[in-house]
């Protein structure tokens, strides 16, 4: 892929964070108030999150959609015996949001926003999706 392909990324990414910072989803106090119930402002983005995404997923099954190389996209089934891995992964994902205030794709528009303190979680989800990647083989899937 050239560097010159890489643009759209960049210039989606960015328009990716301009509306999360607009809409507040990555607002610390938003956020809080959805941990603490105070209001309903992110359960609704939530919520609009996935009414868009289970239309997407239907759109592209019955359509047979093709991803950009050509290559038919297919979703398989979440293999039901594997329940409990993801509520501890869910559960690992959450609470690490709740105390951060942000979760991983937001941390880079706050950072994008002068918070410079997130440069100390953005390296600590680094490290730990290198020390992952080096134990991957050797934990249970």
């Amino acid at each position: 892929m050239k560097f010159s392909e890489y643009i759209k990324y960049l210039l989606i990414g960015t328009a990716f964070g301009f509306v999360l910072v607009k809409s507040e989803v990555v607002s610390w106090f938003r956020i809080q108030e959805m941990f603490r119930f105070d209001a309903i402002h992110m359960y609704g983005i939530i919520g609009l999150a996935v009414i868009v995404g289970i239309i997407s997923v239907q759109i592209i099954k019955r359509f047979n959609m093709k991803d950009s190389q050509g290559n038919p996209i297919t979703i398989p089934p979440k293999d039901p015996s594997q329940v409990k891995r993801y509520i501890i992964g869910g559960s690992m994902f959450g609470l690490g949001w709740a105390l951060l205030g942000a979760c991983p794709g937001p941390m880079f528009a706050l950072l994008g926003t002068g918070l410079t303190i997130m440069i100390v979680p953005i390296l600590a989800a680094v490290a730990g999706t290198y020390t992952y990647g080096v134990l991957r083989d050797k934990l249970p899937h």
